[in-house]
C-alpha cells in the first residue's frame, strides 16, 4: 500500500507540474491584467465603496438573495482564509524561496479584477427558484449569458471533484500536521481526529446555504483576530527587520543573480499556484457564494467579492510569510522535516515560544473547519447543476466521509490533487470572464455613473 501511493504521489506530482506551467502561469495572471485594464483597475477604484458595502451601509433586506453581503464575504472568506494561510505560504516559501511571496501578492492584485467580473456575473445569471434559494456560479453565466452549457458542466465537474482536494483533504490534512507539531503523538491518531472533523461539519452543512454563512460570520472573524493578532505582536517584536524582509522577498523574486539558477522560476510557479490556492481569484469557486447575497445589484456584490484576495493574500498571508522569513525559517535554517503548516508553527514559535505553535496548531482547526464548510456549499451547488437537487444528499455524505481520508494520507499527494483541480476549474470560468469583460464593464460604468446609483 505504502509504495502504491508514494507512486501515485510522484505521477501526481507531475501531473501538478505540468498543468502549472508557464502557459497556466500566463493565463491566470494574464487574465487578471487584462481584466484590471479593461476595467480601469476597479479594484483600486472600487475599494472604499466596496468596504462601504460590506459595513451593511447599502444593504436592502427587501432585495432578493438569501445572505447579506457581510455573510456572503464571510463564507468566501472562510473557504479562503483557511490553511491556504497558514500551509500554502509555508509551503510555496519551502518550495519556492521567499520570492514565492512576491509572486502571490501579484496574483492577488489582479485577482481582485477576475473575482469581481466573476461574481458580478454570477449575480446578473443566477436562478433564482421558487422557495427562494438561489443557485449561481460560473456555470450558470456560461450556460445562461454564452449558451455554453458543456462548458458549463466541465466546470461544475471539475469544481465537484476540486472541492473534495482543495477544500476538503487539504484542509483535513493540514489540521494534522500542524497539530502535529504541537502533540507529535495526533499521527497516531489521524483517524479519530479525521470522524470528529467529519462530524462537526455534518452538523453544519445540512442546513445549507443559511446555516454556513451564520455559522462562516462568527468563525472568521474570531479566527482572523486570533492569528492576525499573534502575528501582529511577533512583528512588532521585530518591527527593525520588516523592512529587511520585504527586501528579501522582492529580491529573490526579480533579481535572477540574488535568487540563482532557476529560482525565479520555481517562485513564480509555487507563488502563482499558491496565491490562487489562497484567494481563489479566478477558480469561480467564490461565486457560487457571492451569487446568493441579498442585492439587486450585480456590481455591488462584485465589489464585495473582490475584497476577498486583498484580505486574504495581501494582509493575512503577508503576516505568516513575514515571520517566516524573519525567524529565518527558510533555505537551510530551515528545518528539513517542516513544510506546510508545521513550518509556519515552528516560526511562529520562534517567535512567541510554545504559545505561538498553539495559536497556529489550534487556529488550524477553525481555518480548516470554516474552509471544509464553505466548499461543500460550491461542491452542492455543483451536484445540482450537473443531476438536479436528488444529487445534494448523497454529495454531503461523500463529501463528509472524505474527510476522513484527507486526515489519512500524505500531505504532498494531497496538495498534488488540489493543485490539479484548481486549474481544471479555473479554465471554463477564464474564458467566460473574458468573453463577458465588456459586459462587466458596462454594468460597472452605468452603476458608477451617478451618485444616486450607489445610494438606491
Amino acid at each position: 500500500m505504502e509504495t502504491f501511493i508514494a507512486d501515485l504521489t510522484q505521477t501526481t506530482g507531475a501531473i501538478a507540474g505540468a498543468l502549472w506551467g508557464i502557459p497556466s502561469i500566463v493565463l491566470l495572471v494574464g487574465t487578471g491584467l487584462y481584466l484590471t485594464i479593461r476595467l480601469r483597475f476597479i479594484q483600486f477604484r472600487g475599494f472604499k465603496h466596496a468596504v462601504d458595502l460590506v459595513r451593511g451601509k447599502y444593504d436592502k433586506p427587501e432585495d432578493e438573495g438569501e445572505i447579506s453581503h457581510f455573510q456572503a464575504l464571510s463564507t468566501a472568506l472562510s473557504a479562503t482564509v483557511g490553511t491556504g494561510n497558514i500551509a500554502g505560504v509555508a509551503t510555496a516559501i519551502a518550495l519556492g524561496g521567499p520570492g514565492a511571496v512576491f509572486w502571490m501578492w501579484i496574483t492577488a492584485l489582479v485577482g481582485m479584477a477576475s473575482k469581481y467580473t466573476s461574481c458580478t456575473l454570477a449575480v446578473k445569471y443566477r436562478v433564482i427558484h421558487e422557495d427562494g434559494s438561489v443557485s449561481g456560479g460560473p456555470m450558470y453565466t456560461l450556460a445562461r449569458a454564452l449558451n455554453l452549457k458543456w462548458l458549463g458542466v466541465l466546470f461544475a465537474v471539475f469544481t465537484l471533484i476540486a472541492s473534495f482536494g482543495i477544500g476538503n483533504m487539504v484542509q483535513a490534512n493540514s489540521v494534522v500536521d500542524g497539530l502535529s507539531y504541537i502533540f507529535p503523538e495526533v499521527k497516531d491518531y489521524r483517524l479519530i481526529l479525521g470522524i470528529t472533523l467529519a462530524i462537526l461539519v455534518g452538523l453544519v452543512i445540512v442546513g445549507g446555504i443559511k446555516r454556513i454563512a451564520k455559522v462562516a460570520s462568527t468563525i472568521v472573524p474570531f479566527m482572523a483576530v486570533i492569528y492576525c493578532g499573534a502575528a501582529l505582536i511577533i512583528l512588532a517584536m521585530h518591527a527593525s527587520e520588516i523592512p529587511a524582509a520585504f527586501f528579501t522577498i522582492i529580491n529573490l523574486a526579480i533579481n535572477p543573480e540574488a535568487a540563482g539558477g532557476g529560482a525565479i522560476g520555481a517562485a513564480i510557479q509555487y507563488g502563482v499556484a499558491r496565491g490562487v490556492f489562497s484567494n481563489e481569484a479566478g477558480l469561480g469557486s467564490a461565486a457560487m457564494a457571492h451569487a446568493a447575497a441579498k442585492t439587486n445589484e450585480p456590481v455591488r456584490e462584485g465589489l464585495v467579492a473582490m475584497l476577498g484576495p486583498f484580505i486574504d493574500t495581501i494582509i493575512i498571508c503577508t503576516m505568516t510569510a513575514l515571520i517566516i522569513v524573519i525567524m529565518g525559517a527558510w533555505g537551510e535554517t530551515r528545518p528539513e522535516a517542516y513544510t506546510g503548516a508545521a513550518l509556519s508553527a515552528y516560526a511562529f514559535e520562534q517567535g512567541l515560544g510554545q504559545v505561538g505553535a498553539w495559536v497556529v496548531g489550534f487556529g488550524l482547526i477553525f481555518f480548516a473547519l470554516s474552509t471544509i464548510i464553505a466548499w461543500s456549499y460550491y461542491g452542492d451547488r455543483s451536484a445540482e447543476f450537473l443531476f438536479g437537487k436528488r444529487a445534494i444528499l448523497p454529495y454531503r455524505v461523500i463529501y463528509t466521509l472524505l474527510i476522513v481520508v484527507g486526515a489519512w494520507i500524505p500531505l504532498n499527494l494531497v496538495w498534488n490533487i488540489a493543485d490539479m483541480t484548481n486549474i481544471l476549474m479555473a479554465a471554463p470560468n477564464l474564458i467566460s470572464l473574458v468573453l463577458l469583460a465588456g459586459l462587466v464593464k458596462k454594468l460597472g460604468d452605468d452603476y458608477f455613473a451617478t451618485p444616486q446609483q450607489k445610494t438606491r
